[in-house]
């Protein structure tokens, strides 16, 4: 059912957990300017230092195209943008809206490791974290 290898979508959410429980990453409440994708990309500008970001960073980057579209369709799923009966429709909404730059949005999303898990529930895959 998955394009992308489970263990892949495991190891990005105990990557994003971890990047994300440090104490000095800070996510705003509300982008001042409505624009999600400026505070997304600031706050991981501000720890671009930080070796989790750097490897969460690298491996997503190192997947192809249509691998990372997939993670974007398990967030909008997890997120209950869609549903598990519209999963094929999903995948190509994400497929035709991915570029490079949501990468970089969906691991400052402060709750994506949550939303991955929560859609391998919808879909009925069985995963350990």
């Amino acid at each position: 059912m998955l394009r992308i290898n489970l263990d892949t979508v495991l190891w990005i959410v105990r990557s994003t957990r971890e990047f994300h429980a440090k104490e000095e990453v800070v996510f705003p409440d509300a982008s001042l300017d409505g624009n999600d994708g400026d505070w997304a990309m600031q706050v991981l500008a501000d720890h671009g230092s930080d070796m989790t970001l750097q490897e969460l960073r690298m491996g997503v980057r190192g997947m192809e195209p249509a691998q990372q579209a997939e993670l974007l369709a398990l967030k909008w799923l997890g997120r209950g943008d869609f549903g598990p009966d519209e999963w094929e429709d999903t995948r190509r909404e994400a497929m035709d809206n991915w570029c490079p730059e949501i990468m970089d949005r969906l691991i400052a999303t402060p709750l994506i490791s949550e939303y991955l898990l929560e859609a391998l529930d919808l879909l009925g895959i069985e995963h350990e974290e």
